[in-house]
């Protein structure tokens, strides 16, 4: 019999591929960096290598973000050499592709961080994402204990559609205000529709969820000012109030399949952040602190007011912490039925 040390020192077939990644978290949202093992991705901008992963690879977002390599609420970032950012960065999920994804940067600035990619000379270390929204620029704060917080610059923002109803298959007539934060969403009260935004409702928050994205869909054409790949509903935010003393609302967005995101959502706060400017219920450099389903947070503020095609919009800044969980390689067996992934909602 062969020693058990036969075990950790077994390699797979040469011919199988081999995806490595990084496991991290922001306030409880997964995120899963693919750091090496893809095939090379053509293009010159992110959008570009976005559709080629999409129309020539799509089989790995699927195998690595579904069963049984991952799970139906599981969330990842595809990281490419960028021609004039520190990297170019597009996100994939159980349904398909992110235009932009808060939780990321945050986490992706994380990473630059300990992996020593950062001038931290200052106290302030700086690096730039181009992402399917526009270019993010993100900081990471440091002081004696360490890494406290990273903050980040979002796309212009604003409020697409505000103070509209729709009725819903099984639940009736819902208002809703539709807002964009580098991704479209729908913004609904919890309350009047008998939610509570706690971790026991996550069942019934993903039905009403999708049957509130659905028919906002099927009735209101949503419409990005310059770019055709941006132009759909992302998910559904509720909002109620918040647990803690001091925190300004809780909210849960209910995204692409029917997930859940455990953060606050960085670009879900960054459309509130434009939806309150708009309504005049948040002042320019007013700082509030959103609460996600488990009680973690982000911080958001409307830091500048622009123009972005035709709407008033705002620059949110956004801000919140990252850890991480593990590494992973992940293998590709070319006689695996499976391989492809597989998903249950």
């Amino acid at each position: 019999m062969r020693s058990w040390s036969a075990l950790a020192g077994w390699q797979p077939p040469a011919e199988w591929l081999k995806i490595a990644t990084i496991e991290m978290h922001t306030g409880g949202e997964p995120l899963r960096v693919i750091t090496s093992g893809l095939p090379r991705l053509e293009g010159r901008t992110v959008l570009e290598k976005r559709r080629f992963f999409r129309d020539h690879h799509d089989h790995l977002r699927t195998g690595l973000m579904w069963e049984p390599r991952g799970h139906a609420d599981m969330y990842g970032a595809v990281v490419t050499p960028s021609l004039d950012a520190d990297a170019d960065v597009f996100f994939v999920h159980n349904e398909g592709y992110s235009t932009m994804c808060g939780h990321a940067i945050i986490a992706l600035a994380t990473l630059w961080y300990r992996t020593g990619m950062l001038d931290m000379s200052t106290g302030r270390g700086q690096v730039s994402f181009n992402v399917p929204a526009g270019r993010i620029e993100a900081v990471v704060h440091v002081d004696d204990g360490g890494l406290r917080s990273v903050s980040f610059r979002n796309v212009p923002s604003f409020l697409y559609l505000r103070d509209q109803t729709v009725d819903v298959s099984g639940i009736g007539r819902v208002a809703f205000d539709v807002a964009y934060g580098g991704a479209f969403y729908a913004f609904v009260e919890a309350a009047p529709l008998g939610l509570d935004l706690v971790p026991e409702q996550y069942d019934r928050l993903i039905d009403v969820g999708r049957r509130i994205k659905h028919a906002v869909m099927a009735h209101f054409a949503i419409e990005h000012p310059f770019e055709k790949d941006l132009s759909f509903l992302y998910g559904t935010i509720f909002t109620g109030p918040a647990r803690e003393a001091g925190h300004h609302s809780r909210n849960v967005c209910v995204f692409a399949e029917g997930e859940v995101d455990r953060s606050a959502t960085g670009s879900g706060v960054s459309a509130r952040a434009a939806l309150h400017h708009a309504k005049g219920e948040l002042a320019l450099n007013e700082r509030i602190t959103i609460e996600s389903i488990l009680g973690t947070t982000m911080t958001v503020q409307v830091v500048e007011r622009t123009t972005f095609g035709p709407f008033d919009a705002v620059v949110p800044e956004v801000s919140g912490t990252a850890s991480f969980t593990g590494r992973n390689e992940f293998w590709f067996d070319p006689q695996d039925p499976l391989g492809g992934g597989f998903i249950f909602r």
